[in-house]
């Protein structure tokens, strides 16, 4: 517990704490005028809502932000003395890996909790029709799926970060995300951590990975995805974290 207070307390005030809570705000915010004008005829509820906040942030403004968030924590050591100062602790460099990875964990659940209520008031102010009948499961479901789904791409951001800086997390990120769009439709969406948030959106919102409705019928409506998807997330998150782990681990004590 003690190092990932430490961890934090290091971001206590710089911008990346700050990029905790304007990238889900700007990313609501900038969305909110494209549900504002839409033509006077079409209806506005929740479905339009959620559609455009989750399939969107699930499937690019999540991976980006993560892959933002692993060199910026990279970047922090580096100006601390690239790493050279954790020599002194006592602790071994995997743990002291474990626990960056776990800050991230936290950051990126604090930003979807963010994204949670942010979703909520913004559909407050623009919704015509059924203003307060508000999905609250369907809303808490993408927000769950969409911040599990997203574990594991966390260790492979940082790593890519840590290994050759920001253009290789940031070039990482991007060719994940088209893929991950690609993929998310096929039988084998189950191969790509990156198509995994996407591919659990069809289901829970009913939507197609293009940002099409889906009609029924389809299979990608099919909710066997879920607990698969979840279990997933889990387990691969886990494996990443060892792995990376213990080649930092590696790195640091050669």
């Amino acid at each position: 517990m003690k190092g990932i207070q430490s961890e934090l307390l290091k971001y206590r005030r710089t911008f990346t704490k700050k990029l905790i809570i304007l990238l889900p705000l700007f990313f609501v915010l900038q969305a909110m005028p494209s549900i504002w004008l839409m033509p006077k005829d079409v209806v506005r509820g929740w479905e339009q809502v959620n559609t455009m906040v989750f399939n969107i942030w699930t499937a690019v403004f999540l991976p980006l932000s993560i892959a933002l968030f692993g060199y910026l924590i990279d970047l922090q050591e580096r100006k601390a003395g690239n790493y050279r100062s954790l020599r002194a602790h006592e602790y071994p460099p995997a743990y002291i890996w474990i626990n960056k990875v776990l800050a991230m964990v936290l950051f990126t659940f604090i930003a979807t909790l963010i994204l949670f209520i942010a979703t909520v008031l913004s559909g407050l102010v623009t919704i015509t029709v059924g203003k307060w009948d508000i999905p609250w499961k369907t809303i808490l479901m993408a927000v769950m799926f969409t911040w599990v789904t997203s574990l594991t791409i966390i260790p492979i951001q940082l790593w890519a970060a840590t290994w050759k800086g920001m253009f290789a997390s940031m070039g990482i990120s991007f060719g994940g995300l088209i893929l991950g769009i690609f993929i998310a439709e096929k039988p084998y969406w189950f191969i790509f951590p990156w198509s995994w948030g996407i591919r659990m959106m069809c289901p829970i919102l009913q939507l197609n990975p293009n940002g099409v409705m889906l009609e029924a019928g389809d299979p990608l409506l099919d909710t066997s995805v879920l607990p698969i998807g979840f279990i997933l997330s889990i387990v691969a998150f886990f494996v990443a974290t060892g792995i990376t782990a213990l080649w930092f681990q590696r790195r640091e004590l050669k």
